[in-house]
């Protein structure tokens, strides 16, 4: 459907539709641009069926950093939602997803989650939030915002969070640290995070990551052009890195922890991050980790699937939450 200008601004109102998933429906809503929400509309997925007519739903504005106030009127207004609301007694999974995912990959961790019994929040960054810090400092807050309001607000939290979605992940644990009103309650509800080929090192690897992600044909120009971008504008960006990373290392969430990673990762040094997670288990964390000698950054779960799929689940089991067994 197309935009429809309105007295709280600009707003896009999408159909909630069906989805087919592992022979269940479960229902899409789009929030705004780059977050898409799946959920079931029961308490324990089942067999049942979603209505066959999409309903029109209400959805955040994209342009704003916040729900106005007739707008998060409208969230807890029954006679806005689908006749199929979310159920609030599923765990709600944050999926940051590697930048320029395709909706086929994406699927497979999407679907993983829905079949445990959790909703998925899909949340997915462009390449602009993290070469202008600033703008994913924003984006970041966005996103808090719309945990903050029905159904997401009472909601036990599990974050999932694959190479740039980490970035975008951290620019909402930047937010939460500074101690935004509001953001410590989310800080709380989160149960376990995951962490898929976690981009850690040198700005130069940061470099190396955006060749090979945008334009591969062309990485050697586009790390040199970045490491240029990255010293003309070091206060806006290389510093923004930095910080961001102290904030990551003291991390205000200090549920239990998994990571993904492997050696031959151009992207990521394993070094750097195991060192991190050393400091983070002298803090107390619990962290579970996966490392293999050879594997493809952000497709560990294409080349290990049954080695992913264990851990994970181990991991899954040791939360404080009841799964769907499969």
């Amino acid at each position: 459907m197309g935009n429809l200008q309105l007295s709280t601004g600009l707003f896009r109102t999408d159909a909630t539709s069906s989805e087919h998933v592992s022979g269940e429906n479960f229902l899409s809503r789009r929030i705004s641009k780059g977050i898409t929400y799946y959920y079931s509309p029961f308490p324990e997925a089942g067999p049942s069926t979603p209505p066959e007519t999409p309903h029109p739903v209400s959805s955040l504005p994209s342009t704003g950093l916040s729900p106005s106030p007739e707008l998060a009127s409208s969230l807890s207004d029954s006679s806005s939602q689908p006749r199929d609301p979310p159920s609030t007694s599923r765990p709600l999974v944050l999926f940051f997803s590697w930048l320029g995912a395709q909706p086929a990959a994406v699927a497979k961790y999407r679907d993983l989650y829905l079949e445990r019994g959790m909703d998925v929040l899909l949340i997915q960054s462009r390449v602009m939030h993290f070469l202008w810090p600033r703008w994913g400092l924003d984006y970041g807050l966005t996103v808090l915002n719309i945990l903050e309001e029905p159904p997401f607000s009472e909601r036990v939290v599990l974050v999932h969070a694959s190479s740039i979605g980490g970035y975008t992940f951290t620019q909402m644990l930047t937010h939460i640290s500074e101690g935004r009103k509001g953001d410590g309650s989310l800080a709380h509800r989160v149960i376990g995070h995951v962490y898929d080929s976690l981009v850690a090192g040198s700005l130069e690897q940061m470099a190396v990551g955006l060749g090979k992600t945008l334009v591969p044909q062309l990485e050697s120009f586009v790390k040199t052009a970045a490491m240029m971008y990255f010293w003309l504008f070091k206060s806006h960006t290389a510093d923004f890195y930095e910080k961001g990373i102290q904030v990551f290392h003291k991390n205000p969430i200090t549920s239990p922890a998994l990571f993904f990673f492997c050696e031959n990762d151009a992207l990521s040094n394993s070094a750097a991050l195991e060192k991190m997670i050393d400091v983070w288990r002298k803090r107390g964390v619990a962290v579970e980790s996966r490392k293999w000698s050879k594997s493809i950054h952000a497709a560990h779960l294409r080349c290990h699937p049954e080695e992913y799929l264990h851990t994970l689940q181990h991991f899954l089991n040791s939360l404080p939450i009841t799964l769907k067994k499969i």
